[in-house]
């Protein structure tokens, strides 16, 4: 299995054009949701938590420019890909000024539009995201896929892996299961969040003593450097 990247949220009323990002972005490991309005979308990108949002412009009932300006009056900056049928440089000007991370014209190579998703997230990551997380006596290698505890090398599953990583890339910052579930497994929300607790409980048996990993009752979980 390749490495899971994430829930992406496609919001596109064409039928034909929606199956085939999904088509395309599924078999580069994400998992999609499809909206096919801008109130539905608008709601989804608020309740599923995606990594990435591939928004078109014109839409029934909130047209994509909308959908995006209440996101970031919320202070939501999740990344943001329009897709439009109009090839004019003021709506692409308007688009990205509203806070959108890029813009592609229809029609588009699918995988062009992947490649731009792909960019728009390792953007969205930063440069050290590749860099060795270290939260108290606990160490994570990206690259080397391996994690250390008081010294010693952990053996963890791949979504395990995936699980606490996601949590150290932000230390401190508390994640609802929902969130979790986008970017570990690729889910909507409406999946369940036990499989979350089952995979904490796992990871924490694993780490011992040295687990970092906080649950914040009634909301998720968040890993804390040690005090003192």
């Amino acid at each position: 299995m390749g490495e899971r990247r994430g829930l992406v949220l496609v919001v596109e009323d064409e039928p034909a054009i929606a199956d085939l990002q999904r088509l395309y972005l599924a078999r580069e490991g994400f998992g999609v949701q499809l909206e096919t309005d801008g109130r539905a979308g608008l709601a989804a990108a608020r309740s599923q938590h995606p990594v990435a949002i591939v928004l078109d412009v014109g839409l029934p009932t909130l047209d994509g420019t909308e959908v995006c300006r209440a996101l970031r009056a919320e202070g939501n900056w999740t990344p943001v890909l329009f897709v439009t049928a109009r090839d004019d440089e003021v709506d692409r000007v308007l688009g990205l000024e509203l806070g959108g991370d890029d813009y592609i014209t229809k029609p588009f190579s699918p995988r062009e539009l992947v490649a731009r998703v792909k960019s728009v997230l390792r953007r969205a990551n930063g440069p050290g995201d590749r860099a060795v997380l270290t939260v108290g006596a606990v160490a994570l290698d990206p690259d080397r896929r391996s994690v250390v505890a008081d010294g010693a090398e952990v053996a963890l599953t791949a979504t395990e892996f995936d699980l606490l990583a996601s949590l150290m890339r932000r230390p401190g910052r508390v994640f609802a299961r929902e969130q979790l579930l986008s970017e570990v497994w690729g889910y909507a929300a409406a999946a369940g969040t036990r499989t979350v607790d089952v995979h904490v409980a796992q990871l924490r048996a694993k780490l011992g003593a040295a687990s970092p990993i906080r649950t914040v009752r009634g909301v998720g979980y968040a890993v804390d450097a040690p005090r003192g």
